[in-house]
């Protein structure tokens, strides 16, 4: 096994003590370590229970869950990143169903996982919620 030094030597914003918070979604922004364990399957599983984007007919916030499960492959992606990226949401426009798909076709780009699936269980606005579910392969 590798050693902790070497998961992290590419890590940039684990440990900062001063963050800046991205003001849109881009691949860039998340960061992986090597997966030790890439000989074997296993799920990993992220929530934000907190996620926020702007409608781009209104530009009114919606507030939903996003919840992240994958089976990595060489690379896992690291937390802290997954959270400033998905909070670099906040100010963009976009409908749900595009930022489900967004974060999955980033996730896909960032770690090639085995499997993903990206769910995005958004709050109602005018009686109705939405579920979307985005899964790879």
């Amino acid at each position: 096994m590798s050693d902790a030094n070497d998961q992290t030597a590419d890590l940039t914003l684990l440990g900062q003590t001063r963050t800046l918070y991205p003001e849109e979604p881009s691949v860039d922004i998340l960061e992986t370590f090597p997966n030790r364990f890439a000989h074997r399957d296993y799920w990993i599983h992220f929530v934000c229970p907190e996620f926020t984007a702007r409608c781009p007919v209104t530009n009114q916030p919606d507030f939903g869950s996003i919840s992240i499960r994958y089976i990595a492959d060489e690379r896992c992606i690291e937390s802290k990143s997954l959270k400033l990226y998905l909070f670099s949401f906040r100010n963009f426009n976009t409908f749900h169903e595009d930022s489900v798909n967004h974060i999955l076709d980033d996730l896909i780009a960032a770690c090639n996982p085995r499997k993903a699936i990206v769910e995005g269980t958004f709050n109602a606005r005018g009686g109705i919620s939405i579920h979307v579910t985005a899964e790879s392969p």
